[in-house]
């Protein structure tokens, strides 16, 4: 479970630069959950092309993420704001035990 929300974050980020057969393909795989052979069938293509597909659009999107970081950066962002609104809170609370 974890490895299919990995990769539904890095297609988050990245998927636009995908093609849109790379994209159509790979939504079906991870989003609506389909099978190499679903997915074969309805592009016309060999299960084994499919996975191998699959593999190179993981690969691509890894690729992507390691020269661009753009889910790393969002997740610190998303971490100190997160911090920061406890810290807020804390003062808040702080103040009105002061009161």
């Amino acid at each position: 479970m974890e490895d299919i929300i990995k990769l539904g974050r890095l297609y988050d980020f990245y998927g636009e630069l995908l093609t849109d057969h790379q994209k159509e393909v790979y939504e079906d795989f991870v989003y609506n959950d389909l099978s190499l052979s679903e997915i074969a069938e309805s592009y016309g293509i060999s299960r084994q092309g499919v996975h191998d597909l699959v593999k190179r659009i993981n690969t691509i999107l890894a690729k992507y993420e390691e020269k661009l970081g753009l889910v790393s950066r969002f997740d610190n962002i998303r971490d100190a704001v997160n911090a920061l609104d406890k810290l807020s809170e804390e003062e808040k609370n702080s103040i009105l035990g002061i009161l």
